[in-house]
């Protein structure tokens, strides 16, 4: 079913008119920096704009550069991407920024194509610098851009296909204005976040809504449509919070696995010899989990339990020795916060006061 409007350009000129009579101050929309744009737009990938805005703002600070941020240790970078979730995100942000400097001389890549070859950069972001940086008329399509055009458009192809995503593309590139790239697609995105809303908009005042093939049909809760087909598993984790006097012992999580390079603890599943080790070294106190802690990630829901194992201080030279076989960290208590954890362990740790 498809209610395809006969003039774009009066789509696209009632959307920049909205824009430009409903101005939001963002940080990234007063500049034509590439770094900077591709650094908000990695930021704000599955992310909320509120959330993610202090984010960016520690991460200019700490590398106002593509050089700075190649120059910085990986662990540092997933530090101060704590909290954020996501963690692939900030580890191709750090490769790119890497390949970006030592390959292309730190100069960013100028048309969407280019910028498609970077690491963790899909059609969406490779769009959004192209045509914020650079000019190029490449509209973006996201979440926020697929609600828009399905409701105004009447499109009810499944948004979470191949073809309807090439579809909606499509459509949206036929609407963009080559005289205003950038603010289009500024313009569209801020519609579907601010104004056409995925639950309960306001129609009634929506300028788009004399054209709104949803508004019209009573169809505007039904689309776009999105069949789920990700399948969530249910996770349980054990940890065992070994410490012995102000050392504390950590894992630093390998490839291939949730929380790639995050430090959390020894678990029951993935070194089932941790409790039998701290057991044999006499704890002073054992506290079994009094607490289940729940984590919901994008394919998996997390039912975590801590039991804690304290060890008398003399017990410490063995447990380090422990800690150097197994590939474990032996980490002083007011070191802690500067391990990049999953927000999961930062939670415990606020709850212990840590």
């Amino acid at each position: 079913m498809s209610n395809k409007l006969t003039d774009n350009q009066a789509f696209s000129k009632t959307i920049l008119l909205w824009y430009r009579q409903n101005p939001r101050d963002l940080p990234w929309r007063e500049t034509k920096d590439p770094y900077t744009i591709w650094l908000s737009e990695i930021i704000l990938q599955q992310t909320r704009v509120a959330q993610g805005t202090p984010y960016f703002y520690k991460f200019i600070e700490a590398y106002p550069t593509v050089k700075q941020l190649a120059e910085a240790p990986e662990e540092e970078v997933l530090r101060l991407w704590q909290g954020l979730g996501y963690y692939s995100r900030a580890r191709n942000l750090h490769y790119c920024a890497k390949y970006i400097w030592h390959e292309l001389g730190g100069l960013f890549p100028s048309t969407y194509q280019d910028l498609l070859k970077l690491k963790g950069v899909g059609s969406y972001t490779a769009a959004a610098i192209s045509s914020f940086a650079f000019g190029e008329k490449q509209a973006v399509v996201d979440g926020n851009v697929f609600r828009v055009l399905a409701r105004v458009f009447g499109i009810e192809s499944d948004i979470a296909t191949g073809k309807a995503k090439k579809e909606f593309e499509k459509l949206a590139n036929e609407l963009i204005p080559a005289e205003s790239p950038a603010e289009f697609n500024q313009a569209m995105m801020d519609f579907g976040s601010r104004k056409c809303v995925p639950k309960n908009p306001d129609c009634e005042s929506c300028p788009l809504r004399g054209e709104c093939f949803a508004f019209k049909n009573n169809l505007v809760g039904s689309l776009p449509v999105k069949i789920n087909k990700t399948k969530v598993r249910e996770r349980k984790i054990h940890y065992f919070v070994v410490k012995c006097g102000k050392h504390w012992v950590w894992k630093r999580r390998k490839t291939g696995d949730i929380w790639e390079g995050l430090y959390d603890f020894p678990s029951k599943d993935q070194m089932p010899e941790i409790e039998e080790i701290a057991l044999s070294l006499e704890p002073q106190h054992i506290q079994s989990p009094t607490k289940e802690y729940r984590h919901l990630l994008s394919h998996q829901k997390l039912s975590v339990g801590f039991s804690e194992i304290e060890l008398p201080q003399g017990a410490y030279s063995q447990l380090e020795k422990y800690c150097d076989d197994a590939g474990l960290n032996l980490v002083a208590e007011d070191e802690i916060d500067f391990l990049a954890k999953p927000k999961l362990i930062v939670n415990y740790l606020k709850d212990k006061g840590i």
